[in-house]
């Protein structure tokens, strides 16, 4: 099956897996899939991931495990929000004094740059602007 935009379908992979109380959830992989979970997982938003060969060769699956607080019954997802801003149709760029600040810096604003994929504050330290591929909070 072809996804014509599978930044929006990682997120809404996320989202869906949150709403149902999952802990894993997996997906196809690609290098910016696996630069955004690596971003995730070192602000905190999620446990850990892991990249595992698919069935044909050549293809791979990214494993994502889901972070929450509490205990059993009371338990609350880390992320509470997602939201694809560049999109296929509508590619969204930003300039280095521009980079969007999300909830007043209680999220985070992930950005591709011609440094790699980045958080907005570290684009911000280090002097780039670049696309917005997401905001997650």
């Amino acid at each position: 099956m072809s996804v014509t935009d599978p930044i929006a379908d990682m997120l809404a992979r996320i989202n869906n897996a949150i709403i149902a109380g999952h802990q894993v959830v997996a997906m196809p992989g690609s290098k910016m899939k696996t630069a955004i979970a690596k971003i995730l997982r070192e602000e905190g938003f999620i446990s850990s991931f892991e990249i595992v060969d698919g069935k044909s060769p050549g293809h791979h699956i990214l494993r994502i495990r889901l972070k929450y607080m509490g205990e059993r019954r009371t338990k609350k997802p880390v992320i509470t929000g997602l939201q694809r801003v560049s999109r296929p149709g509508r590619r969204v760029y930003t300039r280095k004094h521009d980079i969007p600040w999300v909830l007043s810096g209680m999220g985070i604003a992930i950005l591709s740059t011609p440094k790699g994929v980045m958080t907005g504050q570290r684009a911000r330290q280090l002097g780039v602007g670049g696309e917005v591929i997401c905001k997650v909070w």
